[in-house]
């Protein structure tokens, strides 16, 4: 099949800077889409009907053109955060060719000296500033696509609030481009006015000695939430996450999710992974928005209601936890019933009743049980001695691939 659609990235260098295939296709095209900045970079040469993406933004004009020689302008790579990926989703792999100029972190890594693959990339264009959180550690070198040209401003914000003062920012703008330009600074000291809207930012990761940063790992420090008490512990927590095995682009049920936990640290195993969570209590759900954000997992999805009720609807599930409620009527059964197939059920259980409960379950669907005591050392006049916390039981089971819908 001969290809109709060519996406074209272009850079600030335009079209002196395309290659001749690219070049070739734009002066063959019937039709060029693109950003009015974009299609300003062509020169009268290119007599293809020329057409702006509509706001709201959508790939109408592009597709009611199929079969029809076209073009549509990107930025850099089309195939990185750009239309090419969103366009390669709609249409058969032989109908569209991609011709990538380097991308703006290419041209960031190349201007500062830093090896592109030891970078982490972050988008915040139209994505919650907080979803930075989630990388901050000491040494990490981030290249971030701002939003616009206030964003500096608010990356250096934030992280002065999370003890990362002492990091060095660089603003590229209009980078390749005859009006390309580099501003350096801390992060502490940070008051520079707005620039280009378009840039690129280089944060270069360093702390505050007082500073003890998270790590990515599953068990997180009690403390790095806030809670009314309801908070699965540490030390389970870690064990539940090891029997939930998130991978990537699975979705997570947390079902009475308290403030969180699971779900949040489900999400921050891999940038892919989904979690929802779902939790009735007002105050609680307060306790889940603000420890999204503060550990970077904005993206997590917070249902208000009480299971089973609140989980009509959503959609089916690769993981479930229940933290609280498995002797609520109906809750196990519908988790189960919606559960894909080969997927694995963890609920956690402190009460005798609730213990019952998953014994019974064991009983009919197989799975494994455990029960885990954890003590900690305290003191007991001028000694020592082992504290024990309420002791745990744990369900772990996995759906068979074949089993019915119904429980």
């Amino acid at each position: 099949m001969t290809p109709w659609l060519t996406i074209v990235g272009i850079g600030e260098d335009g079209f002196a800077g395309l290659g001749k295939t690219a070049r070739r296709a734009l002066l063959g095209a019937a039709h060029i889409v693109g950003a009015e900045r974009q299609l300003a970079l062509l020169p009268r040469c290119v007599a293809g009907a020329r057409a702006t993406w509509p706001s709201p933004f959508g790939l109408a004009p592009v597709l009611a053109r199929r079969g029809t020689p076209t073009c549509v302008l990107a930025s850099g790579d089309p195939m990185f955060y750009g239309v090419g990926a969103s366009l390669a989703r709609e249409l058969p792999a032989g109908e569209l060719r991609v011709l990538p100029a380097p991308s703006s972190l290419s041209l960031a890594a190349a201007r500062l000296g830093w090896a592109l693959q030891d970078c982490t990339c972050v988008s915040l264009v139209a994505r919650p500033l907080a979803a930075l959180n989630r990388h901050l550690y000491p040494g990490a070198r981030l290249l971030v696509l701002s939003n616009d040209a206030d964003s500096p401003a608010q990356v250096a914000a934030l992280l002065r609030e999370r003890g990362f003062g002492p990091s060095r920012l660089s603003v590229l703008e209009h980078l390749g481009g005859a009006e390309e330009r580099r501003i350096d600074g801390l992060a502490d000291d940070w008051q520079l006015p707005p620039g280009a809207a378009l840039n690129l930012l280089a944060v270069d990761c360093r702390s505050d000695a007082a500073m003890q940063p998270l790590p990515p790992t599953v068990g997180l420090p009690d403390e790095a939430y806030r809670h009314d008490g309801q908070l699965t512990k540490r030390d389970v927590r870690a064990v539940t996450l090891a029997r939930l095995a998130p991978l990537p682009g699975e979705l997570l049920w947390d079902v009475g999710a308290g403030c969180g936990s699971i779900g949040i640290e489900w999400l921050r195993a891999h940038a892919q992974c989904r979690a929802i969570a779902v939790e009735a209590d007002e105050g609680r759900q307060a306790h889940i928005r603000h420890n999204r954000d503060a550990l970077g997992v904005p993206h997590l999805q917070l249902v208000a209601g009480s299971a089973p009720q609140a989980l009509g609807g959503l959609p089916a599930p690769d993981a479930v936890f229940i933290g609280g409620g498995v002797t609520v009527p109906g809750v196990l059964e519908d988790c189960w019933a919606a559960l894909k197939p080969g997927g694995r059920l963890i609920a956690n259980a402190v009460t005798l009743q609730s213990e019952a409960r998953l014994i019974d379950w064991h009983a009919r669907h197989g799975g494994e049980l455990l029960r885990l005591h954890i003590a900690h050392a305290r003191p007991l006049g001028s000694f020592d001695t082992w504290r024990q916390a309420l002791p745990i039981t744990l369900l772990a089971v996995r759906k068979p691939i074949e089993a019915a819908a119904d429980a």
